[in-house]
């Protein structure tokens, strides 16, 4: 017992467990579902991870700070529409062209969210719902109605999410997906090995405090907003590439996923705790049930989004009772050992 809590932190439990739930759901659906354990099945989910699992790792820079940004999925529908647009223009356009691009507007829209809740010191949540609203007011100005089509875009670009990065028998892993893949674990060795990773857990746990210990807090909080946006401007070309037809209504919705993928990954919503390997797992399973509900049942929109607020109602009422209860307990154990080994 000892060893396993030297060696497994409180926020590891929901990741195990997590791990535990896809494995049951996957196997409850294959009962269900005919062919469901086939390479297409594997295929349609892991490209929906992709997607929303960028979105979630810009989403927990912002949380750990204990902040949040719902206007992702406005980010994610403009720089979709908007660098669909110019592809559609210039098909000549290098690819790298194109993802710097989505980036550098993803960034810059985050980069408004920071600055009003860094410098202006309006709350997160007010300063995203305002902007949610007005990205996607901008969205619908700039399209004047019209719809970038697939057949106006580049052939490499329609042809991205069939590129395989290996393939391992009949299964093949999407390009999309190996990206989606590396972002989380660079972003991840970021939180673990950088100071800005270091500064971020300690503003989310005590705001106050790493004020008060000189940390750069409006800095720290305004780079996350910046991050996060990057990240949905790329998760924004991952869109265009996907669907290829985009309208106004391009990632509605994805701002209440994030948040989903990332509570029920672990991250502490008031902050300080949580890692990107919890979210990429909560984000697994919200996109192995979205997929698996579909076929099976056949479930409208609003069941869907309600199974999304009822998967956050329970991770963060899990959060406030059981992990907080397993972290005394392991703190007074630990304070218990030390004062053994001190005797």
């Amino acid at each position: 017992m000892d060893w396993i809590r030297r060696r497994l932190r409180p926020e590891q439990i929901r990741e195990w467990s997590l791990v535990l739930l896809i494995v049951l759901a996957v196997l409850f659906f294959s009962t269900q579902i005919e062919n469901y354990l086939t390479p297409r099945t594997f295929n349609r989910i892991s490209t929906s991870v992709a997607i929303l699992a960028v979105v979630a790792v810009g989403q927990t820079l912002v949380v750990l700070t204990r902040n949040i940004d719902l206007s992702v999925g406005s980010i994610v529908g403009f720089t979709a529409y908007f660098v669909g647009t110019q592809l559609a223009a210039n098909n000549d356009m290098p690819w790298i062209t194109a993802v710097l691009m989505a980036v550098a507007v993803g960034a810059a829209m985050g980069l408004v969210n920071g600055v009003l809740v860094a410098y202006g010191r309006v709350p997160a949540i007010i300063t995203t719902l305002g902007t949610l609203a007005i990205y996607r007011s901008i969205l619908v100005e700039f399209s004047d109605a019209q719809t970038v089509i697939t057949a106006s875009l580049p052939e490499w670009l329609v042809n991205l999410p069939q590129v395989n990065l290996v393939s391992v028998g009949d299964l093949d892993v999407r390009l999309v997906v190996g990206i989606a893949v590396a972002v989380v674990i660079v972003f991840q060795l970021l939180l673990h090995y950088l100071p800005f990773g270091r500064r971020l857990y300690a503003i989310g746990s005590n705001p106050d405090g790493a004020v008060f210990a000189g940390l750069p807090v409006q800095r720290t909080v305004l780079l996350a907003f910046v991050l996060c946006g990057a990240l949905c401007g790329l998760a924004g070309f991952m869109f265009l590439s996907r669907f290829g037809t985009i309208t106004v209504v391009a990632g509605q919705g994805m701002e209440l996923q994030a948040v989903a993928a990332v509570v029920v990954g672990g991250v502490n919503i008031f902050g300080g705790s949580g890692t990107m390997f919890g979210a990429l797992l909560g984000t697994v399973l919200i996109a192995t049930l979205e997929q698996s509900l579909l076929r099976w049942a056949q479930i409208s929109e609003f069941w869907r989004d309600a199974l999304l607020g009822l998967l956050i109602l329970m991770a963060v009422a899990s959060d406030a009772v059981i992990i907080e209860r397993l972290r005394t307990l392991w703190a007074r154990r630990r304070i218990a050992s030390s004062k053994e080994r001190s005797v």
